[in-house]
């Protein structure tokens, strides 16, 4: 840990963005001139590098989506624990590992002679650079941006904080760009970042396709603040010859054998369950993913000839007759008193004789950590945007009169990526898949199910479920969607919140910067009405950032 410190704060003060650690304001000189640093970097290096650092981030998969995000969202319950200094490593990285880079290939390009034909791949930055960026100002709200990384070119170490509002127009601005210059012809000169890019090796149109789809998550956020940009947000997107992320194929998807988001950590406190609610409704529905995300309990093979032997019976919460009985799920809240809630941990069923029945379905631990028990084989993924997650936002959009289009289609085809998207997942991961083949056969039962298909009559609750589902791989849209919706919906008869007695942040915090740029600091958190300098989940589940002010609470969607 002492080591990370230190590198941080040199690369902190490197770049100028001292509000990220207080005491780094000497030397400025010295460290931005040592002749050991490197002058002239490799572009294709610095966007590798970029690159993987936004994927590689096993602090924000601990501290954030498995000890915080998973619990508010419902998809895993665990035992609750307190928001600590930990979280908001988005906000670091942010700074530290990826800005940094994006500008300096940005002035290695202007320092060209040829510096136009390096144009695409200065494009490619500014769509990384707005990914991150839109993360980092969902739990933050106001941030630097238009002045960040000038302490590096122009000694502007106190940069200002720019607003949400301002962020959402400079991120569709520079998206706008981007996708233009992406979009004009190639010539023979044209300049690639190739394999160095190790996300869409240089492909542009998939870089439009990502610009497009993150286009979409801005038009999202704006929907309770301003439904009228959201509008003009979604048919830009629709307008658009090449249009966002459609296909599996075009997945932004990082893949590394040499590393595991959460490893071992994955076991952090406590082992992570499914909640009664997913779990319910994906047995309902069948859903073939249900194996992909939870594994089986005890309750699998001659489990009824050896309650019988032993004249054993269940417990009431299960039906001996169900036939996803492998698959049961705990309540989120683990105050609240259910007969679910004695079966967690070590707490087994005893069966008669020497066996024990663990009844509650944990996470597919492998499915997230390849390698959490010491195996060798299965390479983790981590997905950044998908086929699934633009799909079925357009269908929403549609259903709610944003675009016009036929909801169904997208809906159907939102289904059908998140299906294949997790199947492809699991089988790098070396765990459970959803089907064998095309899935062609599976994916179409599940599609014309009676309680999934579109019926006229709660269509929108339907997508925003398919969404819920969906994000599973994606902690902070999951995140984001539940608080921008209020879904699930608590008190629903298709698919219920559970009770929650917590207080949910709204916000994270951003550390007092010191005297070097307390000012900006100061003034944008009494502009947002933040409380400084404080982490309590109390404080934090009433203060929101922007696009969240007119937002239901957590479960209480219209």
């Amino acid at each position: 840990m002492k080591n990370y410190k230190l590198r941080f704060n040199l690369l902190a003060a490197t770049v100028g963005v001292l509000l990220l650690c207080a005491g780094c304001t000497k030397d400025f000189g010295t460290i931005n001139t040592n002749p050991s640093n490197v002058t002239t970097p490799d572009p294709k290096f610095l966007f590798t590098y970029a690159e993987d650092q936004l994927a590689v981030n096993g602090t924000e998969w601990v501290w954030e989506s498995f000890e915080q995000l998973f619990r508010f969202t419902q998809h895993f319950t665990s035992s609750p624990y307190e928001i600590t200094s930990n979280a908001n490593s988005r906000y670091n990285v942010f700074y530290s590992q990826v800005l940094p880079n994006l500008f300096e290939i940005r002035r290695q390009i202007s320092l060209k002679a040829d510096s136009a034909d390096y144009a695409k791949m200065g494009a490619t930055t500014y769509i990384l650079q707005v990914m991150q960026g839109i993360k980092v100002t969902d739990l933050n709200g106001s941030i630097p941006y238009s002045e960040a990384i000038k302490g590096r070119y122009e000694g502007v170490f106190n940069p200002v904080f720019d607003t949400q509002e301002t962020l959402f127009a400079t991120f569709l601005s520079q998206l706008n760009t981007a996708i233009t210059t992406l979009s004009a012809p190639s010539t023979a000169t044209t300049k690639t970042f190739g394999t160095s890019d190790v996300y869409y090796k240089g492909d542009w149109n998939k870089w439009i396709k990502l610009a497009n789809t993150l286009k979409l998550r801005i038009a999202a956020r704006y929907e309770n603040q301003d439904k009228t940009k959201t509008a003009a947000i979604a048919a830009e997107v629709m307008a658009n010859a090449i249009g966002p992320i459609q296909s599996v194929d075009d997945n932004l998807t990082y893949v590394n054998v040499n590393y595991d988001a959460a490893g071992g950590a994955i076991n952090y406190r406590d082992i992570k369950y499914g909640g009664i609610a997913i779990v319910d409704f994906m047995k309902k529905v069948n859903d073939p993913r249900i194996g992909v995300y939870f594994n089986p309990n005890s309750l699998v093979g001659s489990f009824k000839d050896t309650l019988t032997k032993y004249g054993k019976t269940l417990p009431s919460f299960i039906n001996i007759n169900d036939p996803l009985i492998q698959f049961q799920g705990g309540p989120i809240d683990w105050t609240i008193n259910t007969p679910q809630k004695a079966y967690f941990g070590s707490n087994g069923f005893d069966a008669g004789g020497l066996n024990k029945y663990f009844l509650i379905s944990t996470i597919n631990r492998r499915f997230y950590a390849p390698r959490w028990d010491g195996s060798t084989s299965g390479t983790f993924t981590e997905l950044l945007a998908s086929a699934g997650e633009s799909c079925l936002m357009i269908a929403e959009f549609i259903k709610k009169g944003y675009i016009p289009g036929d909801a169904a289609a997208w809906y159907n085809k939102g289904i059908e990526a998140s299906i294949k998207t997790m199947n492809a997942i699991a089988i790098t991961a070396g765990s459970t898949t959803a089907y064998s083949g095309s899935g062609a056969t599976e994916i179409a039962a599940y599609q014309n199910n009676s309680n999934i298909v579109l019926n006229g009559t709660n269509d929108l609750e339907r997508i925003y479920i398919q969404q819920h589902l969906n994000l599973i791989r994606q902690p902070n849209e999951a995140y984001v969607f539940d608080r921008r919706t209020g879904y699930p919906k608590t008190g629903s008869a298709y698919y219920p919140r559970e009770p929650f007695g917590e207080k949910i942040p709204r916000r994270f915090w951003i550390n007092d910067p010191g005297e070097v740029n307390r000012v900006n600091w100061s003034a944008a958190y009494t502009a947002q009405g933040f409380t400084p300098n404080v982490i309590d989940v109390l404080t934090l589940s009433n203060e929101r950032v922007w696009y969240d002010k007119p937002a239901p609470e957590f479960g209480r969607g219209q």
